[in-house]
C-alpha cells in the first residue's frame, strides 16, 4: 500500500486547528497507548490531566477548577448542557443560545432531549434582550460565545450570565477558540469577570496542542458530579467523561504545550495573529471588498462567488459564512506571507 503523507498546513486558511508545537508532538507520541479514562491505572496521566486543568484555570481566572480533556468542544460543549440537564427539575428543559452558537449545540439538543432557543444576533453577536424573551421557567441553561466560529465575536458574558443566574439557569461559555487568545484583550468573557458555571475551551486550537485535546471546565467539582456514572470493572470506580476510554496523547500533548507557551508565547501569538487579520481586513477593504471587522483573528468578506471557486480550484482551502462570505482564520500557520501569496491569487482571479 502506498504511504500516504499528511496535507500540510500552507494553504489551509479555513481552519480552526493547526500545527502543533513541536514539544506537544513528542509528548503526545509517549503516551499515545495511556488512558485517562481510567485514572486508578494510569495515574501518571491522570496527573498530567489534572495538571492541565489546573493551567487551563489560570487562563479563565479560575482558581480552582474542575474538569477535563475532552475529544473536543463538541463534547465538552454536549456535556455541558448534560450538566444542567442532570441537575433541572423540569420534564420540558430548553436551553436558550445566540443563534451564532456551534453547530455541536444542535447536537447536543438532539442526544440530550432539549429543546434549543436561539435569539437573533446583533452585529454578529448576542442580542440578549432577545435571548431573555426566550427565557423561561424551563430554562435549564444560558449559552454565550466568546469567539464565535463563523465571525469570531464575542458575546456580553457579563449580561448572558446575568440572565442565566435570574433564570435560576446555568450559564455556560463556548470559548472553544477565543480562550487561547482572549487573556490578552480587554473583553470580559471568564468565570472572574462574570458568573459563568460551565466553558469549553480548546487546547488543540489555539493551544497548539495535538488533536484531539479539547477542555471542559466547571467553577466546581459539584458541576461534574451531575455527570459521574459508575465503573464497577475499572479501578476506578466512577467517570464523569462521555468517551470512557481516551488517549493520553491529547492530554500529554496539551501539557506540554502549556508549559512552553503560557503565558508569554501565548501572549506574542495573539499579538501576531490579530495583526495578520488586521492587515488582511485592511487589504481587502483597500481593493473594494466589503469586510466584517475582525474582532478576534478571524475576517469574512465579500469576494464574487466565481472567484472564491477559481481560488478553490488552485489548493486553497477557504470556507464561506452561512451568508456566503469568504472565511478566513489567522491561526499561527497563516503567515502574513501566506496571506499575501493568497492576495495575489485573488487579484489574478478577480481581474480576469
Amino acid at each position: 500500500m502506498q504511504r500516504a503523507t499528511p496535507q500540510d498546513f500552507s494553504r489551509v486558511l479555513s481552519s480552526m486547528c493547526t500545527e502543533p508545537h513541536p514539544v506537544a508532538r513528542t509528548a503526545a507520541e509517549r503516551f499515545l497507548a495511556t488512558n485517562p479514562g481510567d485514572p486508578a491505572t494510569y495515574e501518571t496521566v491522570a496527573d498530567i490531566e489534572r495538571e492541565v486543568v489546573a493551567t487551563l484555570g489560570e487562563l479563565v481566572d479560575l482558581s480552582e477548577p474542575a474538569g477535563y480533556v475532552t475529544s473536543g468542544g463538541s463534547e465538552a460543549n454536549i456535556q455541558a448542557l448534560r450538566i444542567a440537564r442532570n441537575r433541572a427539575d423540569t420534564s420540558e428543559p430548553n436551553v436558550v443560545a445566540p443563534a451564532s452558537v456551534h453547530f455541536s449545540f444542535r447536537k447536543a439538543a438532539g442526544v440530550l432531549g432539549l429543546e434549543l432557543r436561539t435569539a437573533p444576533l446583533d452585529d454578529h453577536r448576542a442580542n440578549t434582550t432577545a435571548m431573555a424573551e426566550l427565557i423561561d421557567d424551563d430554562t435549564i441553561a444560558v449559552v454565550g460565545v466568546a469567539g464565535s466560529t463563523e465571525y469570531g465575536r464575542v458575546d456580553p458574558i457579563p449580561t448572558i450570565a446575568a440572565l442565566a443566574d435570574e433564570a435560576g439557569a446555568l450559564c455556560h461559555v463556548d470559548a472553544a477558540w477565543g480562550g487561547f487568545q482572549l487573556p490578552f484583550t480587554d473583553h470580559e468573557w471568564n468565570f472572574a469577570d462574570a458568573r459563568v458555571d460551565t466553558m469549553t475551551i480548546d487546547p488543540h486550537k489555539l493551544g497548539r496542542a495535538v488533536v484531539p485535546a479539547g477542555g471542559l471546565l466547571a467553577r466546581s467539582d459539584e458541576l461534574l458530579d451531575a455527570l459521574a456514572v459508575a465503573t464497577p470493572y475499572l479501578e476506578s470506580r466512577s467517570q464523569a467523561t462521555l468517551t470512557g476510554t481516551r488517549s493520553g496523547a491529547g492530554v500529554a500533548g496539551a501539557r506540554a504545550a502549556l508549559d512552553a507557551l503560557w503565558p508569554d508565547g501565548y501572549r506574542e501569538q495573539a499579538a501576531s495573529i490579530q495583526a495578520n487579520a488586521d492587515w488582511l481586513a485592511a487589504e481587502l477593504k483597500a481593493r473594494g471588498y466589503p469586510v466584517v471587522d475582525p474582532e478576534l483573528p478571524l475576517v469574512a468578506a465579500e469576494i464574487p462567488e466565481e472567484t472564491f471557486e477559481a481560488l478553490r480550484g488552485i489548493g486553497w482551502r477557504i470556507s464561506r459564512t452561512a451568508s456566503d462570505e469568504l472565511r478566513v482564520v489567522c491561526m499561527p500557520h497563516v503567515t502574513r506571507e501566506t496571506l499575501a501569496s493568497f492576495l495575489a491569487d485573488l487579484d489574478e482571479y478577480d481581474n480576469t
